[in-house]
């Protein structure tokens, strides 16, 4: 056993105790963390294989951005933990069926294939491009998917955005039309105030302006 199978038996073991460490923590802050070293177990997989841009990838873009806007919303919400467990028990055989069918469908899809030549990475040259080759895959087989995933991607974006600027009343919002409508008249009052000249007063018999003393 060299070191790269040692490596790999770590990271996937550490990935699968992760993830279901995800499911099972009774706090969503210790789930998000434990999603965040999921991700970085399977980098370091990807890693192994020689996919140097999908770990950086990964890293980057998963744990870097999409994980920490989960940890913020997780830490700024208000969320009721006794609620959300609710109902765990009664979708419990629900959960485990599917479980096990996802398991069954795994190993039969391995069985069938054969996978012992395939197990070991393939060794490529110093001036390999993983970027190059993954672009060139992307763009040319699988330019169909690549595009309607965008697709998908965009409609779940205008979606969400739509649900998010929907009308409701307890909602406050400008109306860009009535700000540029808006004239002097409206808005600014001029109010014509009198000067009030305070009286002098006298101090030993000589009169003096006010705010001054007499010597």
């Amino acid at each position: 056993m060299n070191l790269e199978t040692i490596l790999f038996y770590f990271f996937a073991t550490v990935t699968v105790l992760a993830a279901l460490r995800v499911i099972t923590a009774r706090n969503p802050l210790h789930a998000v963390l434990f999603l965040v070293l999921a991700f970085v177990s399977s980098a370091g997989i990807w890693l192994l294989l020689e996919a140097e841009f999908l770990a950086i990838a990964l890293v980057l873009v998963y744990v870097g951005a999409v994980m920490v806007l989960f940890l913020f919303v997780v830490m700024m919400l208000d969320i009721n933990i006794e609620r959300l467990r609710e109902g765990f028990w009664r979708w419990l055989p629900m959960g485990l069926l599917l479980a096990a069918l996802i398991g069954v469908q795994m190993v039969w899809v391995l069985g069938a294939r054969d996978i012992s030549s395939g197990m070991a990475p393939v060794k490529h040259a110093a001036d390999y491009s993983n970027t190059k080759e993954l672009g060139r895959l992307i763009y040319t087989d699988y330019v169909y998917p690549f595009e309607l995933a965008a697709v998908l991607l965009l409609v779940a974006m205008v979606a969400a955005i739509a649900l998010t600027l929907r009308k409701r009343r307890d909602a406050k919002r400008q109306d860009i039309g009535k700000q540029l409508k808006v004239r002097r008249e409206d808005r600014v009052r001029i109010v014509a105030v009198p000067s009030v000249r305070k009286a002098e007063t006298a101090q030993d018999g000589v009169a003096v302006p006010n705010g001054h003393t007499a010597d």
